[in-house]
């Protein structure tokens, strides 16, 4: 294989980033730049992202981003091979933006270019710092996505369970800003679970009868919130936190325990790879409990440093290389794309959201 440099860029959410990521002869990446400015300060008022705001402010720094990228790197534009953007899914103002940079660098340079889903790009995040070999099996969970999928290769995702409601970085944010804390609600209920006793609250567990691997975090998320008015002191906070955090890790680790159960039955006598990637990824008492699980069943285990766990551009820039690799290349009229299954097939033949009006009026 030939060696390849992709500039890569996302602007999926609240953060604007840029990287250059150089993948070898032998299909190893190596991170030349990566680039992160965050929004945290402009969002933090409200409690959350604003998409007009995001959107904004991704306008007015993708430029110097992208430069800054290209600094790190120490490259010119002239020894790029290809661009890689995300084009969904997430805040459609925000992709449009990064889409659209990538577009005109593309068409500038006379690069090809690599309309990335974003949601692959967190797939094949744990690639950049280890050789993780396809296929593995992949829990991707942030703050938008809680999913169980079988990575066969690239662009080769299929989908063995979803969340049926809300996502398990969703679920920390909601709760922490129950509990008082700052945005971004997920890191802070961490800091504030250190030393809390997690046995003290009794909180539901989700989908008990089923045997699918389905997630769900509504409930928890409601009764926490219940909880969570009637504390008083730091302890029960604390205590709290703790409980909330072990809920949410356990659930992840009883359906992942599925999942392995299912991929090893499957792929009886090959090695047997789990990767864990995304926001919540990042959350050390998670990957614990995911790394005793993944051991109980014989599986690798692997996940991004904590840097690449969040939304960055060296996943995109990686994810991009590998489809340029095989010469998977996208029209500069590629679409930005609000929401983009990974496995379209499944999410067509039973979607986890239903569009249209729910309820007693519709």
């Amino acid at each position: 294989m030939t060696p390849l440099t992709v500039l890569g860029l996302e602007t999926s959410c609240d953060e604007t980033a840029a990287a250059v990521v150089r993948l070898d002869a032998h299909g190893r990446a190596e991170v030349l730049s990566s680039i992160i400015a965050s929004q945290i300060a402009d969002h933090a008022p409200y409690g959350g992202v604003v998409p007009e705001i995001a959107a904004r402010a991704h306008v007015e720094s993708i430029d110097a981003i992208a430069a800054e990228a290209m600094r790190g790197a120490d490259l010119g534009y002239g020894a790029l091979d290809g661009v890689a953007a995300t084009a969904g899914p997430g805040l459609i103002g925000g992709v449009m933006v990064g889409l659209s940079f990538g577009k005109a660098v593309a068409l500038a340079r006379g690069l090809p270019l690599v309309a990335v889903n974003h949601l692959e790009g967190h797939a094949v995040s744990a690639r950049l710092a280890a050789e993780v070999a396809y296929p593995f099996l992949l829990l991707l969970v942030s703050g938008g996505h809680c999913q169980l999928l079988e990575v066969a290769g690239v662009g080769a995702c299929r989908r063995l369970g979803s969340t049926i409601d809300d996502a398990a970085g969703e679920a920390f944010d909601k709760i922490a800003k129950n509990l008082g804390l700052p945005y971004p609600g997920g890191p802070a209920l961490e800091r504030l679970a250190d030393g809390g006793d997690a046995s003290r609250f009794e909180l539901p567990r989700a989908l008990l009868g089923r045997k699918d691997l389905a997630f769900s975090f509504s409930g928890l998320k409601t009764a926490a919130a219940r909880l969570a008015e009637g504390l008083t002191s730091e302890t029960d906070r604390r205590d709290l936190a703790a409980a909330v955090q072990a809920a949410i890790a356990r659930q992840l680790a009883e359906r992942s325990d599925r999942a392995m159960a299912l991929h090893a039955r499957e792929h009886e006598g090959r090695d047997l790879r789990f990767v864990v990637a995304g926001g919540v990824a990042a959350n050390q008492h998670v990957r614990a409990e995911l790394q005793r699980v993944a051991a109980g069943r014989s599986f690798s285990f692997d996940a991004p440093p904590l840097a690449y766990c969040t939304d960055n551009a060296a996943m995109i820039a990686l994810a991009g290389a590998e489809r340029l690799a095989r010469g998977l290349t996208d029209p500069l009229d590629a679409p930005a794309r609000p929401r983009w299954p990974l496995d379209e097939a499944a999410a067509a033949a039973n979607p986890t959201h239903v569009p249209g009006r729910k309820g007693a009026k519709a």
